[in-house]
């Protein structure tokens, strides 16, 4: 049976792929291959990759779509039945759209209530000299999860995880490797992360289903890394002391910290265990976190606006900036709200744009047969599914393309084998979302090393998580382990 939960309200699994007999796999791939061609001249030859500003992608995608749907009129395809397709993909995404809106406003409240301070408080305490490695594994996984940003954590305690292990002489190697493995496997976990949302939306499934699932694989992959960065720690001799006592005090003093502010988290993580809908779990944790923000965060949300009331508001909707005698700290306590989801939501519609005219021409349908006579086992369809997650990493150079593309191409070969959606959803995070940052050239591993001031060269074989994570999942297919079917007998 399907999740009740499902984010699509349109039954997404009951959309069929057209056919078009009359297309054959040269012209089905006519659109893909130009996708691919203008993405790779934005990234090889437009200086700062932005061709069409900050929305390349988004653009491209739309290109991409046109040109199918000139493939599809050479192939008397009507645009009625074109629009069809694009409208059905549209409602598809609706929900996930929604729970996009609601967690940028969950992040925003999360912040001025204190909450998001609190865990990245006490997850600098764990520090120990002794143990530094898979501390900053578990340093850097609390505050993703929290952040729901593997790029703002890098960025913050990233840094001052760097700083401080290099006073300690340990390899900036091993701590960027370290910090990675931990803010990836955070960026997956936590339903915070645009990259945790945009994979179920593509496949078809809902936001907690995905990362229940996806924990199968995720927390074995985790538990191996911290494990080795443990025998590491044990190997290499320390000195020095972790002092992390600036970052502390510039947190108590800004922010009113205590435990109790954990109770929001707390009832987001009770409402999700007893299968609450995600769209009321996510709003129950606004409401709480509004709540909590007057009771124990007066005066930031009164140097925030000139009201209360306002700068609440402002949390929700728009940028929320608060800023602390540390700068390490200051884009860490930073939010867009729901307009810092934007972006990822025009990205979802051109894909489902794209995608819809691929339906509507009987592309989709063309490219997945092909690809199933290559993948005549369920291992198969696995295995197609991380390369092509690890090919787009390479060429597109961009982890939500290769979550987008696979996604859209795979979804109704994982139903046709009687595969569950979460499968598909699961599948492209362990290969796109964390392999994204092991590619010097890719938007992550770019960034990344440019933050860290590590290159990827240096962090590769000590990003466990993120190289494991594909293996695992592959095993796992191997083995079918977990491999849950759409319909269970």
């Amino acid at each position: 049976m399907q999740d009740q939960n499902n984010l699509s309200e349109t039954k997404i699994e009951d959309q069929k792929i057209i056919n078009n007999k009359e297309l054959n796999l040269f012209e089905a791939l006519i659109p893909v291959v130009i996708l691919m061609c203008l993405l790779a001249y934005n990234i090889f030859f437009v200086e700062d990759q932005e061709w069409f500003g900050s929305y390349t992608n988004q653009i491209i995608l739309l290109i991409g779509g046109l040109v199918a749907a000139g493939v599809g009129l050479f192939n008397k395809v009507s645009i009625n039945t074109m629009g069809k397709e694009i409208w059905e993909n549209l409602k598809s995404v609706f929900v996930p759209i929604m729970i996009l809106f609601l967690v940028g406003a969950l992040a925003g409240t999360w912040l001025v209530s204190g909450i998001i301070p609190a865990m990245v408080y006490y997850g600098l305490q764990v520090l120990n000299p002794d143990i530094f490695l898979p501390a900053s594994v578990i340093i850097a996984a609390v505050i993703s999860i929290a952040t729901g940003s593997s790029w703002t954590t890098s960025a913050t305690v990233g840094i001052a995880l760097i700083g401080i292990g290099t006073a300690l002489g340990i390899s900036p190697g091993m701590i960027a490797g370290a910090v990675l493995s931990g803010a990836y496997f955070g960026d997956k976990m936590s339903p915070l992360s645009d990259t945790t949302n945009l994979a179920p939306a593509m496949a078809g499934t809902d936001l907690f289903t995905h990362i229940k699932y996806m924990s199968i694989t995720t927390i074995p992959t985790i538990l191996i890394t911290l494990i080795v960065f443990a025998i590491l720690s044990a190997t290499i001799d320390t000195s020095g002391s972790a002092d992390v006592s600036e970052l502390l005090t510039t947190i108590s003093s800004t922010f009113n910290i205590t435990p109790i502010l954990f109770l929001v988290p707390g009832l987001v993580i009770a409402l999700i265990l007893f299968k609450t809908k995600p769209l009321i779990a996510l709003a129950s944790g606004i409401i709480a976190a509004i709540i909590f923000a007057f009771i124990f965060q007066p005066n930031i949300l009164d140097n925030l606006a000139s009201t209360k009331f306002q700068a609440i508001i402002n949390s929700i909707f728009t940028d929320t900036n608060i800023v602390t005698s540390n700068e390490k700290l200051n884009e860490l306590f930073s939010s867009g709200g729901m307009n810092g989801m934007l972006w990822t939501i025009y990205l979802i519609t051109c894909a489902m744009f794209f995608g819809g005219i691929m339906d509507g021409i009987g592309a989709l349908s063309r490219i997945t047969n092909a690809l199933l006579k290559l993948a005549t086992s369920a291992f198969g369809l696995f295995a197609s599914t991380v390369i092509s997650c690890l090919g787009l990493n390479v060429v597109a150079s961009d982890q939500y393309l290769a979550l987008v593309i696979p996604g859209k191409m795979f979804k109704k070969a994982y139903e046709d084998r009687g595969l569950a959606p979460e499968n598909l959803s699961r599948t492209l995070e362990d290969s796109g979302t964390v392999t994204s940052v092991l590619i010097p050239w890719n938007t992550c591993g770019a960034y990344q090393s440019g933050v860290l001031g590590v290159g990827v060269g240096e962090y590769f074989v000590y990003a466990i998580f993120n190289w494991l994570s594909p293996f695992t999942t592959l095993l796992f297919a191997a083995l079918n382990i977990k491999i849950k079917q759409l319909i269970e007998k």
